[in-house]
């Protein structure tokens, strides 16, 4: 799967930006989309998944803030971000992991830096 992640940028604290991440296959058959960051001398972590059922799931520092969701006919997933913190500056990068017999396996797009002012 190769995944192409754009709508990063730079945003004042309080405003919002959409990423989108477009995948090279349907998405109907990846088991979880999803969203990580990874700020400069941190882990990366995850910001917020999405099954193939539409199961949510988001970290507690997003939770009410940032909105995933998935077009199906598109093959894209989104992540609405609003109310920006100047803490949720870091490089964003999609995920699709499908799980098999053996262990999970996962896909990477290639990031897209966020960065909000304060």
């Amino acid at each position: 799967v190769q995944l192409q992640a754009s709508g990063g940028g730079l945003v004042q604290a309080g405003g919002s930006l959409r990423l989108s991440c477009a995948a090279s296959r349907r998405i109907l058959s990846i088991n979880t989309m999803g969203w990580y960051r990874q700020a400069p001398g941190t882990q990366r972590e995850l910001v917020a998944s999405i099954t193939r059922i539409g199961t949510t799931n988001y970290a507690d520092s997003v939770k009410g803030r940032f909105t995933i969701s998935r077009d199906n006919v598109k093959n894209t997933v989104y992540l609405q971000m609003n109310s920006l913190k100047s803490e949720d500056t870091a490089v964003y990068y999609c995920n699709a992991r499908n799980v098999a017999v053996g262990g999970a396996l996962d896909y990477w797009g290639q990031g897209t830096q966020v960065t909000v002012s304060s």
